[in-house]
This record gives structure tokens, C-alpha cells and sequence, in this order.
């Protein structure tokens, strides 16, 4: 799972927690990556050319997966600088190639992130990615969390777990 923001304390974060606790309940392991765990490195400009070392727990990380949940807050009406800059670091085209991809989006506006994960979609698609087509769009997602970073709607929760549910399933049947 990719965790689409650095920010600190993110709601982006508290959401991929909920989506963890869900592969735990479907005993299927997850691993996540956590933008906000990027190494710093990684922003020089001559990463572009040659990765640093600290970057490859990242590149291997969506190497070797067989699929992707891709949480994505939406800023300023699109996904995060750091998401896009993320995606551009990875091996191309092998990183996303035949690979499963599932969206989750969360906004504080009333669309949920319906453009990032759309654009998403795009950038994912044109680099050959197979898209799960069931998202889960989150409005408003300060009003969806309680004082503990939870989410306080149990459909939405349930509308959580019967994607992850399917998206389990989409992979096994690709994989």
C-alpha cells in the first residue's frame, strides 16, 4: 500500500491504518509504503539519473508486490507533489506493468478525491497497470474521523472492506 502524502499526522495515514487493520482481518499480508518515510536523498536532482541505496526499500517494495492500494489525498484539486514525484523515481515501464492497482481517495472538499484518483487512474493506466475499478471516495474527511483518527461511519468502513475484499480477489485472479 502506498501511503500518498509525506505530511505529518495526515488523515491520508490514519485511513491507510483502518485499510491495514482490513488485511489483517482477510489474512493477507500488506506492506506500506509511507511517503513520509522517503529519504531525503531522493529529492536531489541527480536522482533522476542514479537512485540513492535508500530509496530501494521503495522501488522493491512496489517491485515486488502483487498490487498496489494507492491512498491519495487531494490537494489543491490533484494528488501530492510527492505522490507524482514518487511514481516518476520508479523503474519504467516494470513498476506498474500488468501490476493490480487499487485507488482509496480522501478530501476535505465535497468530491472525496474524486480528480487525484482519476488522474491517478491515468498515469496508472498509461503505464500499463491493471485498475481495479471499485474505488472508495471519502468527502468532507474531517467531518468521516473521530477523536482517535478512526472512521466513525460504519458503512463507510464496511464499503472499505468489501473493496479490499474484491481487490484481493482481482489480484489473485491476475496473479
Amino acid at each position: 500500500m502506498v501511503v500518498g502524502t509525506n505530511r505529518p499526522g495526515s488523515n491520508t495515514r490514519k485511513i491507510a491504518s483502518q485499510i491495514e487493520d482490513i488485511y489483517r482481518e482477510l489474512n493477507t499480508p500488506l506492506k506500506v509504503l509511507d511517503l513520509a518515510n522517503l529519504p531525503q536523498e531522493i529529492f536531489n536532482p541527480r536522482s533522476y539519473a542514479e537512485k540513492p541505496v535508500s530509496f530501494k526499500p521503495f522501488s522493491e517494495g512496489v517491485l515486488q508486490s502483487t498490487g498496489l492500494v494507492v491512498v491519495t489525498p487531494e490537494y489543491n484539486g490533484s494528488l501530492p507533489g510527492v505522490l507524482k514525484y514518487f511514481i516518476d523515481m520508479l523503474k519504467f515501464p516494470e513498476s506498474f506493468e500488468r501490476r493490480p492497482v487499487c485507488f482509496v481517495g480522501l478530501g476535505a472538499g465535497m468530491w472525496g478525491a474524486l480528480r487525484p484518483v482519476e488522474q491517478l487512474q491515468a498515469i496508472f493506466g498509461y503505464r500499463n497497470a491493471y485498475i481495479y475499478p471499485e474505488r472508495v471516495f471519502m468527502p468532507k474527511i474531517n467531518d468521516l474521523l473521530d477523536a482517535n483518527g478512526r472512521l466513525k461511519d460504519s458503512e463507510l468502513v464496511d464499503r472499505l472492506r468489501a473493496q479490499q475484499k474484491g481487490f484481493v480477489e482481482f489480484v489473485r485472479k491476475l496473479t
